[in-house]
């Protein structure tokens, strides 16, 4: 599974800005990968798992502005079309980095 995370979050005073940047650390601490500026995503074993960390997001979510979610499973985000610009080959991005333990 994936767990799609976009946002617009306003920046225009220093505490917007500052939310901005504590949502996006804890965004990286949680292990979300950057696709595109403000649209980042997780790979997850299951459903579940993509709901805990939803729920996870919920509290420390910036109150301000706009946070959507979406829960894809790896086959859906592997059929994403590029129109233009390439396909990363990051393997940090790949479902074969996932270590169920």
């Amino acid at each position: 599974m994936r767990l799609i995370v976009m946002f617009d979050l306003p920046t225009l005073s220093a505490s917007d800005r500052r939310n901005y940047r504590q949502f996006r650390k804890h965004l990286l601490q949680d292990g979300f990968l950057m696709m595109q500026e403000s649209i980042y995503t997780c790979i997850l074993i299951d459903r579940q798992a993509a709901n805990l960390l939803e729920k996870k997001i919920s509290l420390y979510a910036p109150q301000k502005g706009l946070i959507q979610t979406m829960i894809v499973t790896e086959k859906q985000y592997t059929a994403i079309n590029y129109i233009s610009g390439a396909s990363n080959n990051n393997i940090n991005d790949k479902f074969e980095r996932l270590t169920v333990i």
